[in-house]
């Protein structure tokens, strides 16, 4: 009985542990499904929705193709900035990061 009270105890920390570090983290990326729409915010918060086929064929009317990588980066304040990816050098630092 008491080695299954600790084992709980010790996942409970392990969990609570793997949720701290969690934060500091880099995130995984994931590709977009068909259809789906993100939005950032310049705060850094990000939206995501798949609108309905009306709604997804208004909003292709607006949409513009991306040419090449790009790159978001939120500074210690929490404001979000574009990179300029323009320069071959960027180019092949952002498809690094993007692999």
């Amino acid at each position: 009985m008491n080695s299954k009270n600790i084992a709980v105890v010790i996942g409970l920390m392990g969990l609570s542990v793997s949720q701290a570090f969690a934060e500091d983290t880099m995130g995984t990326m994931t590709m977009m499904k068909g259809g789906q729409v993100t939005a950032i915010m310049p705060d850094g918060h990000m939206g995501t929705m798949t609108p309905d086929a009306k709604m997804g064929a208004e909003m292709m009317k607006m949409a513009k193709p991306i040419k090449h990588c790009m790159m978001m980066m939120t500074d210690a304040k929490g404001k979000t900035y574009m990179i300029d990816t323009s320069t071959k050098k960027a180019q092949a630092e952002c498809e690094k990061m993007a692999m």
